[in-house]
């Protein structure tokens, strides 16, 4: 069973720097892919915290990204047409869940400091060491390059979709058997 999250963290941050693009040129770019990317690897690992849960979701896919599109007024589908085929494959890819919460986790400094601290309960990190600085601590250089994609009222749509449950998932509380 493949247990590899990365296509789904690369697709959700594609589709989170096209929704919020980089304010500025190539450096901008990349400085704003990698805190999308940061705090997608974040909310993917702990929707997903075992080997099981991430196999078991790259066994049925994650969703895709048409509700998010439809949400942020993006709907990239219906301009797509007859192209929809392989140029648009990477957007199945896509998690809403780990979408929305990687917005929550942009625009809530204090939740991604509680949300790398909760990684250390997962099976992904095995005691490496795992660094978020763009997420955690940006620079200046960082804000603006990503001003769209850390700006909150921008990013409330997508952020309040499922932040109830990453909220359960990071505060301490009575854990409720299933």
């Amino acid at each position: 069973m493949l247990t590899d999250l990365s296509p789904l963290i690369a697709a959700t941050a594609r589709w989170l720097t096209g929704a919020y693009p980089p304010c500025g040129g190539a450096l901008a770019s990349a400085l704003c892919e990698a805190q999308a990317r940061q705090a997608v690897t974040v909310a993917a690992w702990l929707r997903y915290p075992t080997e099981i849960d991430a196999g078991l979701v790259t066994l049925s896919g994650p969703g895709g990204a048409a509700r998010l599109d439809w949400i942020t007024g993006a709907d990239a589908g219906a301009d797509a047409g007859d192209a929809a085929g392989e140029e648009w494959a990477w957007r199945t890819w896509v998690d809403e869940v780990v979408a929305s919460w990687a917005a929550a986790l942009l625009t809530d400094p204090a939740l991604a400091v509680l949300a790398v601290g909760a990684l250390a309960e997962g099976e992904h990190t095995s005691g490496l060491p795992v660094e978020f600085r763009r997420l955690l601590a940006p620079d200046d250089c960082d804000r603006r390059a990503a001003a769209l994609l850390r700006h909150p009222d921008f990013l409330a749509p997508v952020a309040g979709l499922h932040q109830d449950q990453l909220l359960d998932r990071l505060l301490p509380g009575p854990a409720l058997a299933a």
